[in-house]
């Protein structure tokens, strides 16, 4: 702990807040997981690299995220540096008439919200979706056949010794559910979105359209992290788990929606065991039944 003693000691100096032995079930959309040692909570893209440089003079690997709505953590929590990006860095401003320029921690709603404001096309398919722009990018989120490969130019970064880079284009590697970033050793922090102009009403029924699916067909009033196994080829992870009677199933607290059989949920005490067990018990089912091999998306720390 001596080591996170001088990281503290430095960000205090540089005015960055952190949170000691912080609960991370106040920061993920499960609303599971034990108590992280430190997050640091910059509001700089300077307190950042500044707290990067520290961990990597301290030869520390920090473990980032952002709103916590792909996240799963261990009920033991998180040992070591944690650092959240989310509306303590969160920036939007338009550089030209159809781009736009957003800091990691900017929410998807925040960033589809200033698009429609400037009459702006490309990311309805966005709205709805929970997490932030820099989480998107680094997963390439998508729905209702959009994904932020369509509209993302661009990212800034930091690598883990505090260096600013960026990707451009093909660099990014978007792919499903990946990017260049993914498990990579990079920070994003800013993302450079190219749109088009097109009709404010529309752009707004579209959004509110898309949104009306979500509540129709989405569990949104019980914790969860969205969609909890990626999509297999040629098929859907929610029919299958449905076609194995699994809707409702449940191990602890931890349940598959009976909404939507593509969601685990959290109905209520669940723990990240509890989710954890309940996803493996689900995948065998499936493979035993249908021979597909679901893959989790969600993502599991700790």
């Amino acid at each position: 702990m001596n080591n996170i003693s001088n990281i503290i000691a430095g960000a205090e100096k540089i005015g960055c807040k952190y949170r000691l032995d912080a609960p991370m079930s106040e920061y993920t959309s499960f609303k599971t997981g034990g108590k992280a040692d430190v997050v640091f909570l910059p509001s700089t893209e300077l307190q950042l690299r500044s707290i990067l440089r520290m961990c990597s003079d301290e030869e520390i690997k920090p473990f980032i995220f952002g709103n916590g709505s792909n996240l799963l953590v261990s009920d033991d929590g998180i040992r070591g540096v944690t650092i959240r990006l989310s509306n303590n860095f969160e920036e939007i401003k338009l550089i030209n008439e159809t781009t736009i320029y957003c800091t990691a921690g900017t929410k998807l709603a925040t960033l589809c919200k200033f698009a429609l404001e400037h009459s702006l096309t490309g990311l309805e398919f966005a709205y709805g979706i929970p997490g932030t722009a820099g989480g998107a990018a680094y997963m390439n989120a998508g729905a209702y056949g959009g994904e932020m490969k369509d509209v993302l130019y661009s990212c800034n970064h930091i690598d883990f010794s505090g260096n600013p880079g960026r990707l451009i284009g093909e660099q990014l590697g978007l792919g499903y559910r990946c990017s260049a970033y993914t498990d990579k050793y990079f920070v994003i922090t800013g993302l450079t979105l190219v749109l088009e102009k097109g009709d404010k009403e529309q752009i707004n029924a579209k959004m509110q359209e898309l949104l009306q699916k979500r509540i129709d067909k989405q569990p949104l009033d019980l914790p969860s992290a969205g969609s909890f196994f990626k999509r297999p080829e040629g098929n859907f992870a929610g029919a299958l788990i449905e076609q194995c009677g699994l809707k409702g199933f449940s191990v602890g607290g931890a349940q598959v929606s009976v909404k939507h059989a593509g969601f685990v949920v959290n109905k209520g005490g669940a723990t990240t065991a509890d989710i954890m067990e309940l996803g493996i018990l689900v995948s065998e089912k499936v493979l035993e039944e249908t021979g597909v091999q679901l893959e989790r998306e969600v993502k599991y720390i700790g």
